[in-house]
């Protein structure tokens, strides 16, 4: 048994968890707190989730507690509920041969904490904490590895890689969020491994690439993503394209999803089947659609506010910030200048839609002297692009007079 470091010897465990682990611990059941939430205690930081490995049987853990969720009873885990939120409790377990590259032929449940830790992906997951008995136990040298600030495979990395393929991608996103470095072996068997990690679903890879994407070191993570092969099996389409401005304008954004995706795909011919590729849910994919189609060009500082106008009604001025960042990171608008005009336009709520205007359809029909037909598209089309050049025009008496005098308009020319 390793002594116990000082950061989990001071480490404050909300009282749920540390009562799960006591009654596991009464009814004669060996239970530790593992994974990343040791991982987090050690770096001094408050876990986003806890998980226990322990001897007992999930169907001996669903009649110790009350509220329990059988999320993977085939794989040993329940899912406890606790005033603090969910505890996964797993039991101890080994893994057969992985078919597919992404889950074992088979679990077998074993007594022993060590097999357990055997079977996870990087050593600094591969940590065991007891708060109850003051016990830790690092068979890895996870410990170690913290400490240098290293992301290293448990075993053989080949070996691990071959298990599961989404863990290449895991293995440069811990690099990229924790902003440590990937052993050297670790890093040299991610290129064998990219035939494995062809087989894992879109939406894994998605939801682990987008965690490097908002990460403070999305730079290095790209760059990583790039080395690596990995790249250009989750988004081919940037094969061609060159990361020398590219990487650059994504770090010096602000950790948006939309603008950091944008940012990465402007210029890319293939654009759409990359967010495609992605299968981001619907309402991000069409607000980067919208980014790439209307960016704000730098020579819009030299536009007229009515063409700003006009422009927003293009994007969306729900997306103006958005589209503010963006201009900002790729250099359209270093200063700002232009985006802080923009604010003021937008903040000076103008009528944008026709729903804006002072005049509804029937308030049209009525002026004109018609009832529903194409003339009153043809006439709100007409007062929008008034209103969008001076807003201060958009008023029922103004609209009307204004009506009028296209109508004279209109006789006069026949």
């Amino acid at each position: 048994m390793q002594p116990l470091p000082d950061a989990l010897a001071q480490a404050v465990i909300p009282a749920g968890v540390r009562s799960l682990l006591e009654r596991l611990q009464s009814a004669g059941h060996e239970s530790w707190l593992v994974g990343g939430g040791v991982r987090d205690l050690l770096r001094g930081q408050h876990p986003k989730d806890w998980d226990i490995a322990t001897q007992a049987l999930p169907e001996e853990v669903t009649r110790l507690f009350r509220r329990v969720v059988p999320t993977g009873i085939a794989h040993g885990t329940v899912t406890v509920l606790v005033p603090e939120g969910q505890v996964e409790v797993t039991t101890f377990r080994v893994e057969s041969a992985y078919l597919d590259g992404r889950r074992p032929g088979a679990v077998e449940f074993r007594r022993d904490l060590v097999e357990d830790l055997a079977r996870r992906d990087f050593t600094i997951n591969a940590l065991a904490f007891d708060p109850v008995g003051g016990r830790f136990r690092d068979p890895f040298g996870g410990q170690e590895d913290l400490g240098r600030r290293r992301v290293r495979c448990v075993g053989v990395a080949a070996e691990r890689f071959g298990e599961d393929g989404l863990r290449p991608l895991r293995a440069v996103r811990f690099a990229t969020v924790l902003d440590f470095e990937l052993d050297p072996d670790t890093e040299a068997a991610i290129p064998g491994a990219l035939g494995v990690f062809d087989k894992v679903a879109l939406e894994r890879r998605r939801d682990e690439f987008l965690k490097l994407l908002l990460a403070p070191g999305a730079v290095r993570g790209l760059v990583l993503l790039r080395r690596t092969g990995l790249m250009d099996r989750l988004l081919p389409e940037l094969a061609a394209v060159d990361d020398a401005e590219r990487n650059p304008r994504v770090g010096r954004s602000a950790p948006v999803l939309e603008v950091r995706l944008a940012l990465l795909l402007v210029g890319v011919g293939e654009a759409a089947s990359a967010l495609d590729r992605l299968r981001l849910p619907g309402k991000t994919a069409e607000t980067v659609r919208a980014l790439l189609v209307h960016p704000l060009p730098a020579e819009a500082s030299a536009w007229t506010d009515g063409a700003l106008r006009r422009w927003l009604v293009r994007l969306g001025p729900e997306r103006s910030e958005l589209a503010r960042a963006l201009a900002q990171a790729t250099g359209a608008d270093p200063a700002g200048t232009l985006g802080e005009r923009l604010g003021r336009i937008v903040a000076a709520r103008p009528p944008l839609t026709p729903r804006d205007l002072a005049l509804d359809g029937a308030a049209i029909m009525k002026a004109l002297g018609v009832g529903p037909s194409p003339a009153v598209g043809e006439a709100t089309r007409f007062l929008l692009e008034a209103v969008l050049e001076r807003p201060d025009l958009n008023t029922a008496e103004q609209l009307e007079a204004l009506l009028r005098q296209r109508a004279r308009g209109d006789k006069q020319t026949r």
